[in-house]
């Protein structure tokens, strides 16, 4: 081949660089696309695994009619330990309770001594999503002849019984009304399918058989982390209860270290659940970033704009991240901060719309959502 001949094949230098530069380019756009959906996938974990907690221990702290009900008896400062009476004289507290109505609270000392969710009338979404516990329509009522059967969430939503394979022999299970405790201990746990409705029967596990005794019976799903394929169930008997006006049962009551007996308050909240309300916060974080950015355009202009325009062809590579980057106003330590504050805007955002919205109409997140009531 003669030297003109060689020269004719080869490609131009530019061409070569102006294909390095597109497959550059692709390369990087499937990267960028690649690194976002694994950090909306991560911060889709944390607000089903955290946020809907949070949002769902502000509703209870919110309750308004728990928040109305007397504190138990105390004296000079110093709770009263309530005497137990026998499980057979149980009263049952009076009225009815319509869908969505707090019915109590519930305490489960194996949980932590400061454990305790609400129970609401109801066992869809609504209400395990955003109440604690809900309470099966047709079961009994706390203390009541029969089985006082609840629903909850084992992962997200605050995962109120995220522990419940861990209750074993011994523990307590003790449920608050109006005016009265109802104390239960655990008896056995089972794994179901979701068409055993029997578990929740007056006489767990004996459909149409007369109840004689006392029962609660807790469901939430199996596996924890997974598609809930089956149902843990949590059984356990009434065992005594005392009025509220009579202090608190023994197995709630703590002593501090000078020798007083307390009883942990209601008000006893984790630090995530006083964070403000989201579309607050998102306001807020809109104005700091707006300041912020007038005010670096006043100051620097946009000085990484200059300095990629000022480039050679072949260097200008696109990236999205590195466009977002220069695109803020003022000196490189302004941009970074532009940047997480947008980057905190758009996780707000998806805490509050996005991932909502997202575990409604994906079917794949309906399904992890892990709706645990038996069907």
């Amino acid at each position: 081949m003669s030297d003109r001949e060689r020269k004719k094949s080869k490609k131009p230098a530019h061409a070569t660089q102006a294909n390095h530069r597109v497959l550059n380019t692709a390369l990087n756009v499937i990267g960028e696309v690649l690194i976002t959906l694994a950090v909306l996938c991560a911060l889709y974990i944390v607000w089903q695994l955290w946020w809907t907690g949070v949002e769902a221990e502000k509703t209870q702290i919110s309750d308004k009619t728990t928040s109305s009900w007397s504190a138990p008896a105390s004296n000079d400062g110093q709770t009263k330990v309530a005497q137990a009476k026998s499980a057979d004289t149980a009263p049952i507290e009076s009225g009815t309770w319509n869908y969505g109505d707090t019915i109590g609270k519930i305490y489960i000392p194996r949980f932590g001594q400061n454990w305790m969710r609400t129970i609401v009338e109801g066992t869809d979404s609504a209400q395990l999503n955003r109440h604690g516990l809900g309470h099966y329509h047709d079961t009994q009522k706390p203390g009541e002849v029969g089985n006082f059967a609840v629903a909850g969430h084992r992962a997200g939503y605050g995962e109120p019984l995220g522990n419940a394979d861990k209750i074993a022999k011994g523990d307590y299970i003790i449920v608050r009304t109006q005016n009265y405790w109802y104390v239960y201990q655990y008896s056995s746990t089972e794994i179901v399918t979701p068409d055993r409705y029997d578990v929740v029967a007056p006489v767990p596990g004996h459909t149409g058989e007369k109840a004689t005794e006392r029962y609660i019976t807790l469901t939430t799903c199996e596996p924890k982390y997974a598609e809930a394929t089956h149902r843990l169930i949590v059984h356990g008997k009434l065992v005594s209860w005392s009025s509220v006006s009579d202090g608190v049962p023994s197995m709630l009551a703590q002593k501090t270290t000078s020798g007083r007996v307390t009883f942990t308050s209601d008000t006893t909240h984790s630090l995530s659940s006083r964070i403000p309300e989201l579309s607050t916060v998102v306001l807020w974080l809109i104005v700091i970033y707006l300041v912020i950015y007038v005010a670096g355009a006043i100051a620097w202009r946009w000085p990484a704009m200059r300095e990629y325009a000022q480039r050679p062809a072949e260097r200008r590579i696109f990236s999205f991240y590195g466009w977002l980057m220069r695109m803020q106003s003022g000196i490189k330590p302004v941009r970074i901060v532009l940047v997480v504050l947008l980057f905190l805007i758009v996780a707000v955002f998806m805490f509050k719309w996005g991932y909502p919205w997202a575990s409604l109409h994906i079917p794949y997140l309906q399904v992890s959502s892990n709706y645990v009531a038996v069907n």
